[in-house]
């Protein structure tokens, strides 16, 4: 969100409200919830990581993680400007800091600033694309071609480069992989056995390094 807008337009929403400290494993936003601002997350500082993960829980008891948002996204933006009570949960995967946007402030400055209306729309528009192409996944794939594109993506959208390759510049465990996904536990840790041993990633806790690009994209786009 803040990487769409002009400097003036990033400054006045940051001036809205001063930025909050939040630890790892806060919840920021709980479904079901009546409150109506939106969030801005923010690194704690230079090069340090920021990051949140949106989940929603199921009547079974069964949660799904719906996405993951990093420094400059905006979350809980739908309930600051419909109205309607929170539609997921948002926890900190990292210490990060939040800008605190209430709901009249955000309509304000959308009002002043067109070009963050856009900027906004184009953001709602992303999530939503990630998640169809997550639903035509699920039909049309199996869970190792389905981890690999998901990798990929995450990497393409928030990785950072290190000596041995790309990291996904998040940190999720196999089972917020497997939600990713639609696979269970079992599923993914098979999974990224088979692209460990193929030479496309390395991988520990809550990890995973692309050593071979080229060679997992190839893969990604097969029907394995």
């Amino acid at each position: 969100m803040l990487d769409r807008l002009p400097p003036e337009a990033r400054k006045e929403l940051l001036d809205l409200a001063p930025a909050r400290p939040y630890v790892t494993g806060s919840v920021l936003l709980r479904q079901g919830d009546d409150s109506r601002h939106a969030l801005i997350v923010r690194a704690t500082g230079p090069g340090a990581p920021a990051c949140v993960k949106v989940t929603a829980g199921l009547p079974n008891g069964a949660e799904g993680l719906l996405g993951i948002r990093v420094c400059g996204d905006i979350v809980g933006e739908l309930a600051a400007l419909h109205g309607t009570p929170r539609s997921a949960n948002v926890v900190a995967c990292s210490d990060l800091y939040a800008h605190v946007i209430r709901s009249g402030d955000l309509k304000v400055f959308l009002s002043r600033f067109p070009e963050a209306w856009l900027a906004l729309s184009n953001t709602i528009a992303d999530r939503l694309e990630w998640a169809n192409q997550r639903r035509l996944d699920f039909t049309g794939y199996s869970v190792a071609v389905r981890l690999a594109r998901v990798v990929l993506l995450l990497a393409d959208r928030h990785g950072r480069a290190v000596e041995t390759g790309t990291t996904l510049g998040v940190s999720l465990s196999h089972e917020e992989l497997g939600m990713l996904i639609g696979a269970r536990k079992d599923a993914v840790f098979q999974a990224l056995s088979k692209l460990r041993k193929a030479g496309y990633i390395t991988s520990a806790y809550r990890s995973v390094v692309i050593v071979d690009d080229a060679g997992l994209r190839r893969f990604a786009g097969s029907q394995d």
